[in-house]
């Protein structure tokens, strides 16, 4: 009997331990669970999209990461247009200001000049199917070490050019090594990454005798020879590995075509006795003289051929009275493109296709930089009467401000060329 307590006595406090531990045991691990609770989860939601309220305008923005933005590229396999999307909003603002910069000009300086809302540097390019990175002005520089990259074109190719160089700076800041006349064409210097940037410029590509003054105020119409490139350009091509070239706006002014040294017709020549041809006939033959150049060079060039950029004129043209006060972007199907820009975007498809297709025979490499729906969209971001300093300064009633709806704020939209020329690069 006492044998057979003792062993229900023993029975009893094994028993007891046991339980005991047990619920130990799940006491540690519920424990456990709730305090990594704590380190897994935050009550912070953050949103990617912000609504636009155009009356309220952006809060103070808290400084931020940018680990905490960074997106990874488009993978390889992944099919997108990164050309196809929608601004939205981004509350870290941009790589750079106009104190940060020194080599933004002074018609694109709105800042400075005394814009005095800042909502349209607060939006960032996001591609329909896919996400797109910003730019990385450091894996740009090492990528293009001892290179030599030019952009050839008129003054939206310049306005580029400032954009690239104001977000390069964060890195290195650029030495300048030669500029024209007329501070039109320019060079540039990194000398840590050997990297040689240039602006060249030829508003038509080909050759042309211009008589304008520095407002664009003409004295006599321009000569324009449609076979014969420019050579500003051309004799020093060998030099580039990489081009971002454009036609553009000047092809609309007032011209004179030759061929073989002939006249074959003009554009808006009234009261001359010549065949009205029209810019599309100009546009065309200017950009197929130009990619059959690239195209059957013995020198291998990288090439970026940028399509149209839209200006956002409303009630008038520049120099009759047209402006550009709109304070936010368009929304994708908001607005279509115009005929004029859908015209010459029409040709600058159709010449792109049949070079690419050369060029691909040849083992050359030919980007179609698809900028016109990305500029389209984005009617807020251009200087308008802000492209001079304090124009309201002035108190004077007759005083008539001109508007520039075609060129961009720096900062502003032009910036995501930037990401999306990087990104062509990386992955393209």
């Amino acid at each position: 009997m006492k044998q057979f307590n003792s062993n229900v006595n023993s029975h009893t406090f094994s028993s007891f331990f046991v339980k005991f531990a047990v619920c130990f045991l799940f006491l540690g691990l519920a424990y456990r669970l709730f305090s990594s609770s704590f380190v897994q989860f935050s009550p912070v939601v953050v949103t990617t999209d912000t609504v636009f309220d155009a009356d309220k305008g952006l809060p103070p923005l808290p400084p931020v990461s940018s680990s905490d933005i960074s997106v990874n590229h488009t993978a390889k396999n992944e099919k997108c247009n990164v050309f196809v999307g929608n601004w939205v909003r981004d509350p870290t603002g941009p790589f750079y200001t106009n104190a940060t910069c020194s080599t933004i000009e002074e018609h694109q300086n709105c800042m400075r000049n005394g814009r005095p809302d800042t909502d349209y540097i607060y939006w960032r390019w996001k591609p329909r199917d896919c996400n797109l990175p910003k730019f990385d002005p450091k894996k740009f520089l090492n990528m293009m070490r001892g290179k030599s990259l030019a952009f050839i074109g008129d003054s939206i190719m310049r306005n580029h050019v400032q954009s690239l160089l104001c977000m390069l700076s964060q890195v290195e800041q650029a030495m300048e090594v030669y500029h024209d006349e007329q501070y039109k064409s320019r060079r540039w210097f990194f000398p840590s990454h050997r990297l040689t940037l240039s602006v060249v410029w030829s508003p038509f590509l080909t050759k042309a005798s211009v008589f304008e003054d520095v407002n664009g105020v003409s004295s006599g119409i321009i000569q324009l020879h449609l076979d014969e490139l420019d050579a500003t350009w051309t004799d020093q091509y060998e030099n580039f590995d990489y081009v971002v070239t454009a036609g553009g706006k000047w092809f609309l002014k007032s011209a004179i075509y030759y061929e073989n040294n002939t006249i074959v017709g003009c554009h808006n020549c009234q009261g001359k006795n010549i065949t009205e041809l029209g810019f599309y006939y100009a546009y065309r033959k200017a950009l197929n003289s130009t990619l059959k150049f690239i195209t059957s060079s013995k020198h291998s060039v990288y090439t970026f051929f940028r399509t149209t950029t839209p200006d956002h004129f409303e009630n008038g043209e520049w120099n009759t009275g047209g402006y550009c006060n709109r304070t936010r972007p368009f929304r994708e199907g908001e607005i279509d493109v115009n005929d004029i820009d859908g015209v010459m975007r029409n040709i600058e498809l159709e010449e792109f296709e049949r070079a690419a297709a050369i060029g691909s025979k040849k083992g050359l490499t030919l980007k179609l930089f698809d900028t016109t729906l990305v500029s389209l969209l984005r009617p807020d971001g251009h200087p308008g009467v802000y492209r001079h300093l304090h124009p309201f300064a002035v108190k004077d009633k007759n005083l008539k401000l001109q508007n520039d709806c075609l060129h961009w704020c720096l900062p502003g939209p032009i910036d995501s060329w930037n990401d999306l020329m990087m990104e062509t690069l990386v992955n393209g």
